[in-house]
């Protein structure tokens, strides 16, 4: 087809096509739409919108009245302003008509009563409605906080009682401490929460908002500019690390931000977000590992018994507590001299320009600028300083005996996330030809765990599958072969449920290595800080609770970011761990010794003594399993059999 052809009958085809029907202009709004749109606009502004009508329609009631009792002449005056507060009276008091003479008037004064009945009832509904509104929204927690110098806890997680219970001990001596949580919950299933969990908060104030701590609007809520420090939590989601990540971010990277540093520290599940976490919080924000940081307490635990215990008392603020201090004395001083320059106070470490140094040479001397680091009752008792008074009995001081470190057999009874970080820290810990055994019902995680374990040069690791609550499945694997036992829980269970098959296989463990030859350690992993009553009943050597421990941490590291590093050299293999050994294996037999005593010999060793464990209350909650820290320098201890000196040593 040729290209006039076409626009012939385009052209044709144009013509043939009907106009559109044209529309009719819509009429101008009259002035009764108008008034009804001024009507609705000023309702939007809400209920006192509302009011400010009532009232508008009281004083034309009132008005009308006067004028209509004024001209027809029907009221007791005809004065204009005697005629409109009587009217008001009207409104107001429906007893007024009671006084009313004439029939005009009455009529009159039964007419403006019934219109005051109407629109008081009115007032008083809509007052009472923006009250109630006001109330939920109050309740909402959607007010801002205006404390300063406060604890933020954003998120919220099953380690927030321990968090609020363990600031609540270290506010004490503050002056109205205050702790505000932001979290996407409601504020009172929050304060009831906490209420019923933690119980005596002392002098501390929780303050709950809710809120998500990544909505920079909700993070303000917290007043987060004028707070002391920061504690991001973990959420229970599928990918919490997320989370935390972006929480740090709105911190850190905020459009309002404040100039100083903030002091954040936060929890991290998943060690290969540990970079990008870094990298937004930079030198503001403390990353607690969570999964290594566990794995190493539970093999540092199960290879001594108590460990868990004395690391829980460094932990909490419920007693002995870690400080830095500086002291002008020890300027020029040996840090063996500083081991025994304080009868109530418990020399660990040094922290100097470069960092903190736990259990550094005995023959450092202390800079000018350096301070101390030491276990104390509490900062007042370490400021205080009170000279040691405990005398040293070099005569009983014995040279120290080294045992060659020994092969051992470790089972590992469960699997979860942290199991190849477990196998990691026993290949630090345990001599070269040491042996693992990975015993657990699910073969395709012992198949993935073990493909994780060619790094290792000290240990050789084995599975064997089989239900781990059955006792005939555990007997053949002749538990008593083995030097340590680590029961692991199931990440893949509910809490409950995973402690509760954790509780069933320590009684058989501890039934099947009752008549052992050798003491076999066993230390288990709990997920339910509830439940560990329950496992000390099985006669376990230790429980490590992963959000107790956790928590702890957190609660410790925002109060003083430096104690970061003291814990990160106590759970490192490379640095000073603790140890509890014979105590009679540091002086010679013979009357009871004082502590200084004792400590002498530690440090002549290489090593710090910070406490001391009776053996005789080694099963007694109460008496925090037998473990004592800070330990006066001038108190007399027999040395009995069994009893240990806690130090901290580096092998």
């Amino acid at each position: 087809m040729s290209t006039s052809s076409r626009l012939r009958r385009q052209r044709a085809a144009a013509v043939a096509t009907p106009l559109p029907t044209r529309v009719k202009p819509r009429p101008e709004p009259t002035w009764r739409d108008r008034a009804r749109y001024a009507f609705d606009a000023s309702m939007a502004r809400g209920p006192s919108a509302l009011l400010g009508y009532l009232g508008l329609a009281v004083v034309v009631m009132v008005l009308l009245t006067a004028a209509v009792a004024v001209i027809v002449g029907t009221g007791p005056t005809d004065n204009p302003i005697t005629a409109a507060y009587n009217a008001l009276l009207h409104t107001i008091d429906s007893g007024t008509v009671a006084g009313d003479t004439g029939t005009g008037y009455i009529v009159l004064g039964l007419v403006v009563t019934a219109g005051g009945i109407v629109i008081f009832s009115a007032f008083i509904g809509v007052l009472a409605t923006s009250l109630d509104e006001r109330l939920v929204e109050l309740r909402k927690g959607r007010s801002m906080v205006l404390e300063r110098d406060h604890t933020v806890i954003l998120g919220w997680s099953d380690t927030i009682f321990t968090i609020v219970s363990e600031l609540a001990v270290a506010n004490e001596s503050e002056k109205d401490p205050v702790i505000v949580i932001l979290a996407d919950r409601d504020k009172v299933e929050m304060e009831d929460a906490i209420r019923e969990r933690v119980g005596d908060l002392r002098t501390t104030k929780v303050v709950c908002r809710t809120g998500s701590p990544i909505d920079l609007r909700d993070l303000a809520i917290a007043n987060h500019h004028k707070c002391r420090s920061i504690i991001v939590l973990s959420p229970d989601e599928e990918d919490p690390d997320a989370s935390v990540i972006k929480t740090i971010l709105a911190l850190t990277r905020g459009p309002d931000r404040r100039v100083e540093p903030y002091r954040i520290v936060a929890e991290i599940e998943d060690p290969a977000n540990l970079e990008a976490a870094a990298l937004v919080g930079g030198s503001e924000a403390v990353l607690l590992d969570k999964s290594e940081t566990i794995a190493r307490l539970i093999v540092q635990t199960s290879r001594q018994a108590g460990a868990a215990a004395v690391y829980v008392e460094l932990l909490d603020f419920d007693g002995e507590e870690i400080y830095f201090r500086h002291d002008a004395g020890l300027t020029g001083r040996t840090y063996a001299d500083a081991l025994l320059a304080y009868e109530n106070c418990a020399v660990m470490g040094v922290r100097t320009a470069e960092g903190v140094t736990v259990n550094p040479p005995a023959d450092t001397v202390l800079g000018p600028e350096d301070e101390i680091v030491a276990v104390a009752e509490d900062d007042s008792v370490l400021l205080a300083a009170a000279p040691a008074i405990g005398a040293v009995d070099a005569t009983r001081i014995t040279a120290g005996r080294h045992e060659p470190a020994l092969a051992h057999r470790a089972l590992i009874i469960g699997v979860n996330r942290r199991t190849p970080t477990v196998l990691r820290e026993l290949d630090e810990f345990l001599a070269p030809g040491s042996e693992a055994v990975l015993f657990a019902a699910d073969e395709a995680k012992l198949d993935a765990v073990a493909s994780r374990t060619h790094s290792l040069s000290r240990v050789t690791v084995q599975t064997r599958a089989g239900i781990t609550t059955d006792r005939a499945t555990l007997a053949s694997l002749d538990v008593c072969s083995f030097n340590h036992v680590i029961v692991m829980s199931d990440d893949d269970m509910p809490a409950q449920r995973s402690d509760a098959r954790t509780l069933v296989t320590l009684l058989h463990l501890r039934e099947l290595t009752a008549d052992a030859e050798q003491h076999v350690t066993i230390a288990s992993e709990m997920l339910d800080e509830g439940n560990r009553a329950l496992a000390q009943v099985t006669k376990v050597d230790d429980v490590i609770v992963s959000d107790e421990i956790v928590s702890l941490l957190l609660a410790q590291i925002s109060e003083n970011e430096h104690l970061a590093e003291v814990f990160d050299e106590l759970f490192n293999a490379e640095g000073s761990e603790v140890y509890l050994r014979d105590a009679a294996a540091y002086v010679s037999a013979g009357a009871p010794v004082t502590f200084a005593t004792l400590v002498a010999s530690a440090a002549a060793r290489g090593e710090s003594a910070i406490g001391y464990r009776h053996i005789a209350q080694a099963e007694d909650p109460d008496a925090a399993f037998g473990v004592r820290l800070n330990v006066a320098k001038s108190e007399l201890l027999a040395c009995e059999p069994g009893d240990r000196l806690i130090v901290l040593a580096e092998d």
